[in-house]
């Protein structure tokens, strides 16, 4: 994940800096909030991980923060039947109100990325009808 450091705030007590990582951790999970997304698509390393049962729960975010701004990308999953343009423009707001709540920085962009559509209950595999079961 291609992420720039975020430039220290300065106050009277010292200085701020929030983790790129910090911001990518929100953007996932206010993306998983969002109805119609199934999941996050985070490519190969972040599969590798989940399959070495660590939760990556930045998985399929990537962030440039400067000192006041940010930018995020988020590939998702959509389950099927769903509107992607409204999934999609929901991904928007309510990523962007999350990062601008908790950290103050302001968001200049959020790029949502579609990368599969997912059935619901595709875990389940149904067996085909044979010719006996068609025919009476």
């Amino acid at each position: 994940m291609s992420t720039l450091a975020a430039d220290y705030e300065k106050t009277e007590m010292g200085t701020i800096q929030i983790a790129p990582e910090v911001i990518e951790i929100i953007a996932g999970m206010a993306t998983v909030e969002v109805p119609g997304v199934a999941g996050m698509s985070g490519g190969f390393a972040g599969d590798i991980a989940e399959f070495l049962g660590r939760k990556n729960m930045s998985k399929g975010v990537k962030v440039e923060v400067g000192q006041r701004e940010a930018a995020i990308d988020v590939s998702v999953i959509i389950e099927f039947g769903t509107r992607i343009p409204e999934v999609a423009s929901a991904v928007q707001h309510n990523v962007k109100q999350a990062i601008e709540s908790m950290t103050g920085l302001s968001v200049v962009q959020v790029n949502v990325h579609i990368h599969d559509v997912i059935f619901k209950g595709a875990d389940k595999v149904e067996e085909p009808e044979t010719l006996a079961q068609r025919v009476k």
